[in-house]
């Protein structure tokens, strides 16, 4: 029997991730579900907390789906924004970018 490969997705973010993007990233997420995802956040300058929201909830969705979701990459202020509203992204971020 063959064996199938799961499917992988990917998201590159864009700098400004304020209450406008929020339902864009809802919308892009939303197609994306049901396979492993890959968010590059490399390119981050601003983040709101809206974007954060439906990120998280996002990270929620693929954990109870049983799916992968990490961010590869993330920009210093995207990591930082998220630090400084309270969210710990640290389990959500590949072994490199962790380091």
């Amino acid at each position: 029997m063959a064996s199938r490969k799961a499917e992988t997705g990917s998201l590159k973010l864009v700098s400004v991730l304020d209450l406008n993007e929020a339902s864009v990233l809802h919308g892009q997420l939303g197609t994306l579900r049901g396979k492993d995802l890959a968010i590059d956040a490399s390119g981050v300058e601003r983040v709101g907390v809206q974007c954060v929201q439906v990120l998280m909830a996002a990270a929620n969705a693929w954990e109870e789906d049983k799916k992968k979701f990490v961010f590869e990459k993330a920009s210093d202020a995207f990591r930082k924004t998220t630090q400084l509203i309270g969210i710990n992204i640290e389990h959500l971020l590949a072994k490199e970018t962790a380091q």
